[in-house]
C-alpha cells in the first residue's frame, strides 16, 4: 500500500478511536490501516484506545495484530497500553489486554520504569491490582 494511503488510513484510525467509533475503527483496519503505526508524536493506537478504557477498539486492534506489550513513544502518551489502562483502573481493557498475551510484570521504559501494578496501585484502583496479581505481576520489593 502506498506510504501516502497509509497515512492516511492511520490519520482517520485515531480519528476514530479518540471519538470511540468502534465501527469506523472495525472500517479503517479492514481497509488496511495498520495497528501498530504510530502517529507523528510516537503515540500507538493500542496504547491510545487503552488508556482510554475503549475495551472493544483494544480488542479490535489486537485482533488486528497490534502487540500488546509494544511501547507508545508519544509525548505525554509514553508507556505501554497495559500500565496506560492500569494507571486509570480500567479493568475490562486490562483483562482485554491479559486475555491477549500482555505481560502483568512488563515495566515502563523499556524494562526500567513503573509496572502496570505499580501503577494500578498508586491510582488506587484495588479491583485492577488485583487482576493483575491474579495474572502473575509481583509487587515492587523494598530496594526494588
Amino acid at each position: 500500500m502506498k506510504q501516502r494511503q497509509q497515512k492516511k488510513l492511520s490519520r482517520h484510525l485515531f480519528e476514530a478511536i479518540l471519538l470511540g467509533d468502534t465501527a469506523r475503527v472495525r472500517t479503517m483496519l479492514r481497509a488496511g490501516a495498520d495497528p501498530e503505526r504510530a502517529d507523528g508524536e510516537g503515540t500507538l493506537p493500542l496504547y491510545e484506545a487503552a488508556v482510554s478504557g475503549k475495551t472493544e477498539i483494544v480488542r479490535l486492534l489486537l485482533d488486528s495484530g497490534a502487540s500488546p506489550d509494544a511501547e507508545s513513544g508519544g509525548i505525554g502518551a509514553e508507556g505501554t497500553p497495559l500500565c496506560a489502562a492500569a494507571c486509570w483502573g480500567h479493568t475490562e481493557t486490562v483483562r482485554e489486554l491479559l486475555a491477549h498475551g500482555a505481560d502483568a510484570g512488563l515495566r515502563e521504559d523499556h524494562g526500567t520504569g513503573r509496572s502496570p501494578l505499580d501503577w494500578a496501585n498508586e491510582g488506587p484502583h484495588p479491583e485492577t491490582a488485583a487482576l493483575l496479581i491474579a495474572a502473575g505481576a509481583a509487587p515492587r520489593t523494598a530496594g526494588g
